[in-house]
């Protein structure tokens, strides 16, 4: 099958968090991390639509994984194994060596806690050494100023904006801000982010 990309996704360890294959076993205590408003700002899902559009959501991500069309994770407390967010490999192009991380989304007391900073270390390790890609992309809403400057930060290369890239459940229309790292980027990007996680104080670690 076109898309399909042999181990995809497994148990991605590190010290903050764990990334585990995305299950039905998660999606309680997803709910729960996914209640604010404020994650859901600037994607397709909104979270205050309550538990059955939620459900929806879990099912339908888990069946694109199984399908192999994506790679969907729960993203976990590394001490405590509670769910604070998810996040995806999609967009795969295993022929061309290449996919996008995206559907990424964290409960807000996880913001600036070095979750996501570890959570793309781990993932692009998985990408870059174990899948052998060249190249790995990220997009946003071209107005999401909070998820551009992450992006950024890796740091990933900006490459332009998508006009009129997406209809959005409510009608509206979506352009789309591109960012990538390739290959050639990877061991700089390596560096930074495990000099990012490095300068995190213990504390700041900690759940809020």
């Amino acid at each position: 099958m076109i898309g399909v990309w042999e181990n995809l996704t497994e148990v991605l360890e590190g010290g903050i968090v764990r990334l585990e294959p995305l299950a039905v076993r998660h999606e309680e205590g997803l709910f729960r991390a996914a209640e604010d408003e404020g994650i859901w700002r600037w994607m397709q899902y909104g979270a205050g639509r309550g538990r059955e559009e939620f459900h929806r959501w879990i099912q339908d991500a888990i069946g694109r994984s199984e399908d192999g069309v994506e790679g969907a994770f729960a993203t976990l407390d590394a001490r405590t194994g509670e769910p604070i967010g998810s996040t995806r490999f999609l967009a795969l192009r295993p022929e061309h060596r290449g996919l996008e991380i995206g559907w990424t989304w964290l409960a807000p007391s996880r913001w600036g806690t070095g979750a996501n900073v570890e959570a793309k270390l781990l993932m692009l390790e998985h990408a870059f050494g174990r899948l052998g890609c060249m190249r790995v992309e990220l997009k946003t809403d071209r107005r999401n100023e909070r998820s551009r400057g992450a992006m950024e930060a890796l740091p990933a290369e900006f490459e332009g904006v998508f006009r009129r890239h997406m209809l959005l459940p409510d009608g509206s229309v979506r352009d789309s801000a591109y960012y990538s790292i390739t290959d050639d980027d990877w061991p700089d990007v390596r560096a930074n982010l495990r000099r990012r996680l490095g300068n995190i104080p213990e504390k700041e670690r900690e759940a809020r």
